[in-house]
């Protein structure tokens, strides 16, 4: 689980789609849209500034 309290944690899409009563590919579906920016891992896995979705 991503740090709460730093502006630079990056949150799962799971945690970005309970913040917004979501389904998680909705918040991959927003990403492809370039509606939010994802960050991607070494493993290709999609990450979310925190700062950025708060």
């Amino acid at each position: 689980m991503a740090d709460q309290h730093s502006p630079d944690a990056l949150l799962t899409p799971a945690e970005v789609a309970a913040l917004f009563r979501v389904n998680p590919k909705t918040v991959t579906r927003w990403a492809r849209a370039g509606k939010i920016t994802a960050i991607r891992t070494l493993g290709g896995h999609r990450r979310f500034r925190a700062s950025e979705i708060r």
